[in-house]
């Protein structure tokens, strides 16, 4: 991704305010450090973030006679990022409490910010749930963005079509030859509707004591979902643009809620771009199912893929065995990430 070139002022002024913010932090710590060895902090105990707010977290004690209770808790700063779903040690105090470790990861999304910074969103995670809807209109090249994404970090990737009672309309008439296609590849593929109350109940199965994220556009859907699946807890659902006929963000930042039958939900900010620029080009293949066993059966090592005598991959083409719409995808997918290295150098 191209990043912004400052100017020698706003250059000194970054690093003003980096430099505030770790004197800030610094006193922030040693503050939490006299807390902890003047004994105001009460004994460790196990918890889960379950939303974050810059420097505090919202954390669920997980054991202890106070388990279930949430305390909003300062994070040491050397701990790093730590994000929704992350398991941590903390202790309680007078003003909520203080995370004191963080357990490891068994899995986490990361997706790169506006600077280009890669960040987390989530941590230990068995299902991305890449919710689609007929509208706003459901492109394959985002849905395959982040479907990348997903197979890049090993977390299960499950397509979830919303509002499918729309499905039958002139608008809806695209998508099931889409449906088909993924489920051809081997990708799980659910069909929801909070409308007709339509698959509610398969969604539920599927979900039960497992840990899932919620993402995709803004406006297909995720908070209604979440209000069918999760009654009483009342997101604010975005409406449509009469004119973009895209959604509007209603969701902030990420947050856990728990299903009564077991199994943790997290919703994540919509977004309308998956950014990929992270991702190296021989990722980006890896995590297109049906082409990794075409890997290493072209005739030239260097193979680029296009019009090379004896590529496996053009040979796949002409015989069916790979679509033509995934396989642009997958091209499109890798100039957007040259372009990007382009303007970078």
């Amino acid at each position: 991704m191209a990043k912004r070139k400052l100017t020698r002022r706003q250059a000194w002024r970054v690093d003003k305010i980096q430099a505030e913010r770790a004197k800030r932090a610094e006193r922030r710590d040693s503050q939490l450090d006299a807390k902890l060895e003047g004994g105001d902090l009460g004994p460790e105990q196990s918890g889960l973030i379950i939303s974050h707010f810059g420097r505090s977290v919202d954390v669920e004690a997980l054991d202890g006679p106070a388990a279930g209770a949430i305390h909003r808790c300062h994070m040491r700063t050397h701990l790093g990022q730590l994000v929704t779903g992350d398991r941590v040690i903390w202790r309680a105090s007078n003003d909520g409490g203080v995370v004191v470790a963080a357990q490891p990861r068994e899995s986490e999304l990361q997706r790169p910010n506006n600077m280009g910074e890669l960040k987390p969103v989530a941590a230990n995670i068995d299902f991305i749930v890449i919710v689609f809807a007929v509208e706003p209109r459901a492109h394959p090249n985002l849905i395959d963005r982040y479907l990348v994404a997903a197979e890049s970090c090993g977390i299960e990737p499950v397509l979830l079509l919303n509002k499918v009672d729309l499905l039958d309309t002139e608008a809806g008439a695209y998508l099931p030859p889409l449906l088909a296609q993924y489920e051809a590849i081997g990708y799980r593929v659910l069909k929801a509707s909070t409308t007709a109350e339509h698959g509610l109940d398969d969604l539920k199965d599927l979900l039960k004591d497992r840990v899932s994220v919620f993402v995709g556009q803004s406006g297909v859907g995720k908070s209604s979902l979440i209000n069918s699946l999760l009654p009483g807890i009342d997101l604010k659902v975005g409406e449509l643009s009469e004119q973009t006929r895209k959604g509007r963000h209603t969701t902030t930042t990420a947050r856990l809620f728990h299903f009564p039958d077991g199994g943790e939900l997290i919703d994540s900010p919509g977004i309308r771009e998956f950014a990929l620029w992270h991702i190296e080009p021989e990722q980006v293949l890896e995590g297109f199912r049906e082409l990794r066993p075409l890997l290493g059966h072209c005739r030239f090592r260097d193979c680029k893929h296009e019009s090379e005598p004896g590529c496996a991959f053009k040979a796949a083409l002409e015989s069916g065995e790979i679509s033509e719409s995934r396989f642009n995808s997958y091209r499109q997918i890798l100039q957007s990430l040259q372009a990007g290295q382009i303007r970078e150098s």
